[in-house]
């Protein structure tokens, strides 16, 4: 945790409360949970998110008609350990640095928990101005007599309810979903029996063909950016040119993939195997993407060494990095009133 976040039980339950609260969405219809919900792993069974005028959950999700609002334009990445995010393979990293979202355009969860509120098409939708919707959020949460109380007991100051402590306490809350039980951290932590020989080959598979190259340490990330040429995702009117309109997008972790299908950042990858498929045909130099030429591979690529009789072994290794041992409970009410999780029955 960052050193001006220290957490509490109480900063903990404020936070999760806020997370499940639709107030904190423009038209009061979409809650943080509503595309990171612990029945999807913290993620959804979606390729990009659906936000504001919608109802439903996960892959049954739907816009409301009529509708202007577009897709968000990228997959919702899970929260599980993201209070690890930036983490290198020697355990070192900062929170308050810590690398968010496909294209690193926040640092910190505390940052990060600010922009889907603002976003027209994550939860701001129409009638509120980006540069408004955080103080009539505050707005709203100080006319509400148990969030007065709550706010109080987790800051414990006078006139608790800011912006900068709400992002403190949903933070706070967001790193209590930690998963570091998997069969393969087990493994690591010498149980021999927790992985299998098939598994334990992937593994040495995975190593060897240049995954490794982006996906190392705790996270199996190097939290950087790579140009792939993922396919395009053809909901989107124009494409997603990434970071600096470079196609660039930052390398995902590799944990509860079980959670968190469909693949890459606009989900184009609906299973494990179509995402080995995508890196062999790029490794040998097959363009994907028209917008991205083969010259515009990251070098790392023209490193991979992998062809189909590995990829069942790969996956079978990859399946141990699941662990579904998070805090899947949902709260009975939020202080709103309003539905728990938004507009997702």
């Amino acid at each position: 945790m960052p050193k001006d976040n220290p957490t509490s039980p109480e900063k903990e339950e404020l936070g999760k409360l806020l997370f499940y609260d639709p107030i904190l969405s423009g038209n009061k219809d979409v809650a943080c949970a509503s595309c990171h919900h612990p029945n999807y792993g913290y993620s959804e069974f979606l390729d990009i998110s659906i936000g504001p005028n919608s109802h439903g959950l996960g892959s049954k999700r739907r816009f409301e008609q009529p509708n202007d609002i577009p897709f968000v334009k990228r997959n919702a990445q899970t929260i599980l350990n993201t209070a690890f995010n930036g983490i290198d393979m020697y355990g070192r990293y900062e929170p308050e640095t810590s690398e968010m979202f496909w294209d690193d355009r926040s640092h910190s969860l505390e940052k990060q928990s600010l922009e889907p509120i603002k976003a027209f098409e994550e939860m701001r939708g129409h009638g509120i101005d980006e540069s408004e919707i955080l103080q009539v959020i505050m707005a709203r949460l100080k006319q509400i007599p148990k969030y007065q109380e709550l706010f109080a007991a987790a800051f414990k100051e006078p006139n608790a309810i800011t912006i900068d402590n709400m992002a403190k306490a949903i933070a706070a809350f967001e790193r209590t979903l930690i998963t570091n039980n998997s069969r393969f951290d087990r493994y690591m932590r010498g149980e021999e029996d927790a992985m299998l020989l098939s598994e334990k080959e992937g593994f040495a598979l995975f190593k060897s063909v240049g995954c490794a190259n982006c996906h190392l340490g705790p996270m199996f990330s190097d939290f950087k950016m790579h140009v792939l040429g993922v396919p395009e995702n053809m909901k989107l009117p124009s494409p997603d040119m990434g970071v600096n309109d470079t196609f660039a997008f930052r390398t995902p972790s590799l944990r509860n993939l079980r959670f968190t299908a469909p693949y890459m950042h606009n989900g184009s990858l609906p299973t494990l195997r179509r995402v080995l498929e995508f890196y062999e045909d790029i490794a040998n130099r097959k363009v994907r993407n028209e917008h991205v030429p083969v010259e515009k591979f990251d070098p790392l690529v023209r490193e991979l060494e992998l062809s189909v009789k590995e990829m069942s072994l790969i996956i079978s290794f990859l399946n141990t990095l699941n662990d579904d041992s998070f805090d899947k409970s949902i709260p009975d009410a939020v202080p709103s009133g309003l539905p728990v999780g938004g507009n997702i029955d």
